[in-house]
């Protein structure tokens, strides 16, 4: 089993406070969750409204195929998701 972990730093402008930055990343982390079955949480920078580190996670019997997910993902926040930049992320898979 591999499970492959990204952390994700990311620039949230135009959020004006804790309650809209909430809103922002859970409908985020909702849309990756569906799209590519992946568990996500804010992991880091809870109380800064404009910043955020998110955590995702994929299990898989091949780390090829885990950190494929993942880099879909992020390539997909790019692209759907104008609204947030990506300052930078990192992809580690485990072997369990």
């Amino acid at each position: 089993m591999v499970v492959a972990v990204c952390q994700i730093e990311l620039t949230l402008p135009g959020v004006n406070s804790l309650k809209q930055k909430r809103s922002v990343l859970k409908g985020l982390m909702a849309g990756l969750h569906k799209k590519f079955h992946v568990a996500a949480a804010e992991v880091d920078l809870h109380n800064v409204w404009q910043s955020s580190t998110i955590g995702l996670a994929a299990v898989s019997t091949s780390a090829g195929h885990a950190e494929q997910v993942l880099e879909n993902a992020v390539r997909w926040i790019e692209e759907y998701r104008p609204d947030l930049e990506i300052v930078d992320y990192a992809i580690e898979a485990i072997h369990v």
